[in-house]
């Protein structure tokens, strides 16, 4: 017993001595770092339409009707309560801004969608190398919207099948009319845009207005370089959000 708790101490002392230093993390960027701003509110606006072309899984929230909707489940009283539940999603429709995502009909999320419950998709930047960051200091956000039918004739015409297959190739399973599930293609219609772009000393926190998420052109969106991508050419990415030397090889 007395081995196991001093060896559980040593582990966590030599993982707290590993640790980047607490001043490096939260420091506010250095005042004669003339190339440090805070992104603007329509930078933050081209950084999430990047990361919502880059990521393909994230969070949808819904609320629980009253069990009278769902009178034939064995489901607790969780009437009017939150859930959040993994979901796939695409950038299939790039020049709308709205996210194209596969409805499985029987799922949680979409029955309490089609009893009244609005419904938000989150997500956050995931770096795609091996350098250690403090994820409260990466982006996330949240698009709050509302779900909107795709038609078959607009799914042929945008090759959306094939795009949403290439995020998600055992989505192929799932596609309208399979075997296992019911399902549609639905776009999420963004209503309001939520964004924390990390510590907010260095990075906007904040609402999104509408405009400027549907006005992001597709240049801007290939312009700029996420933290951590496996492309070269950061862009001015790396100085808006004043990472810099606070990212550690892990």
């Amino acid at each position: 017993m007395y081995l196991s708790t001093a060896l559980l101490s040593l582990i966590s002392l030599t993982s707290a001595t590993n640790l980047p230093s607490p001043q490096r993390l939260f420091a506010n960027p250095a005042q004669h770092d003339a190339g440090f701003t805070i992104p603007t509110v329509h930078e933050s606006a081209v950084q999430a339409r990047r990361i919502l072309r880059l990521e393909s899984i994230g969070t949808l929230s819904t609320v629980f009707p009253p069990s009278s909707h769902h009178a034939t489940e064995n489901r607790p009283s969780v009437d009017g309560a939150p859930i959040g539940l993994m979901d796939y999603f695409g950038d299939c429709e790039p020049d709308t801004g709205n996210p194209t995502i596969l409805a499985i009909t029987i799922a949680t999320s979409f029955k309490n969608v089609d009893a009244g419950s609005n419904i938000t998709l989150s997500m956050r930047w995931h770096p795609q190398d091996n350098v250690w960051r403090s994820p409260a200091s990466l982006p996330r956000f949240s698009l709050v919207g509302h779900l909107e039918d795709i038609s078959a004739d607009e799914v042929s015409k945008t090759s959306l099948t094939t795009c949403f297959v290439k995020y998600h190739p055992d989505a192929a399973w799932w596609l309208p009319g399979n075997r296992i599930h019911e399902s549609k293609w639905v776009r999420l219609v963004v209503d309001e845009v939520y964004w924390i772009g990390g510590f907010g000393d260095r990075a906007y926190i904040g609402w999104i207005p509408t405009k400027e998420w549907y006005s992001v052109a597709p240049e801007e969106i290939e312009a700029i370089r996420l933290p951590g991508e496996k492309k070269s050419g950061w862009g001015s990415w790396r100085s808006w959000v004043g990472l810099g030397e606070e990212a550690f090889e892990l």
